[in-house]
């Protein structure tokens, strides 16, 4: 499978090693503005192949996309100071209606993985401007946030977080919804499993990794600036259900016609992932106070897609 990647900092770049060490992809393509700064990560991240596959990997430009089934969409502009959150993804709608046209014109059945943030948004604004199918308009959405929460969780119960099966619901963002209610490890419901072990899950314990998965970027970046380990795994994460047509349940955003009643609207909920894209939405059992949180964060989203100039 050929994958291509636009923009090639550290969460492309990085999406681009973790594909590479998955041994996933056939050919993948790096592309940037700076083409140097395509080139060398390429050469970089080509390097690694030895250890792990076969994967070609290359810098290349627009042309170089075409048969890509899948391009990942890491670029787009930073805020500048002063600037209001509309300001800026307006000038990143601009920066994507570029992109998306150049992509489109080459691979026109590729399915597109957005990186970008705010990820809701930017998938929202992609869908729109590429004129696909929603379940084609993949956002990273709150993969990360819930392989976070399942984390935190394994770590408390001293289990795998593998054998964790919970989800972080709604945007990437400060809305998002933990639905503690209906966490599972392994296949015993969460409360129960803590109290059979003898890690009981106190609202103190349940505050401690509510505000680790909420806070998680924010500590991280104030120790080094940005995150990209974890969105890349995700990245890697996504393209791997594709290319193998696995229809893996995970947590990501696409354009839903209707969240609780708020309509066209980019969020995250459990979803079957495949070759062909999301082919179908979960919609998980919730408390009542979980379901207005989501209803709340659809608000939230909503309002911010309305407010892109397009």
């Amino acid at each position: 499978m050929k994958v291509a990647i636009v923009g090639s900092g550290m969460v492309g770049s990085t999406a681009g090693f973790a594909l590479v060490m998955r041994n996933v992809v056939s050919d993948l393509v790096l592309i940037d503005l700076n083409h140097a700064r395509a080139r060398a990560e390429a050469e970089d991240i080509a390097h690694a192949v030895p250890f792990a596959g076969s994967t070609v990997v290359r810098a290349g430009d627009y042309a170089d996309i075409a048969g890509a089934a899948v391009v990942i969409l890491a670029c787009g502009v930073s805020q500048r100071p002063g600037e209001t959150r509309p300001e800026l993804l307006g000038r990143n709608a601009e920066v994507f209606r570029a992109v998306i046209g150049q992509v489109m014109a080459v691979a026109p059945d590729a399915i597109l993985l957005v990186a970008s943030n705010p990820v809701d948004t930017i998938t929202q604004v992609s869908t729109r401007l590429s004129g696909l199918p929603p379940g084609r308009v993949i956002g990273s959405g709150t993969i990360l946030d819930t392989a976070r929460f399942r984390w935190l969780i394994g770590r408390h119960l001293g289990i795998a977080p593998g054998s964790v099966h919970g989800y972080v619901l709604g945007e990437h963002g400060d809305s998002e919804v933990l639905a503690w209610s209906n966490v599972r490890a392994g296949s015993v419901p969460l409360t129960a499993f803590a109290a059979q072990i003898g890690a009981p899950l106190t609202q103190d314990v349940r505050d401690r990794i509510d505000l680790g998965v909420r806070r998680a970027a924010y500590t991280i970046i104030e120790g080094k600036g940005a995150t990209w380990y974890g969105i890349g795994a995700g990245l890697a994460r996504i393209v791997q259900a594709i290319g193998r047509d696995e229809q893996a349940v995970l947590s990501v955003s696409i354009v839903e016609p209707d969240a609780l009643g708020v309509p066209d609207v980019a969020l995250s909920l459990p979803r079957l992932v495949g070759a062909q894209g999301v082919t179908a939405t979960l919609w998980p059992d919730l408390d009542a106070g979980e379901t207005e949180a989501l209803r709340h964060s659809a608000e939230v989203l909503k309002a911010m897609a309305d407010s892109v100039p397009l």
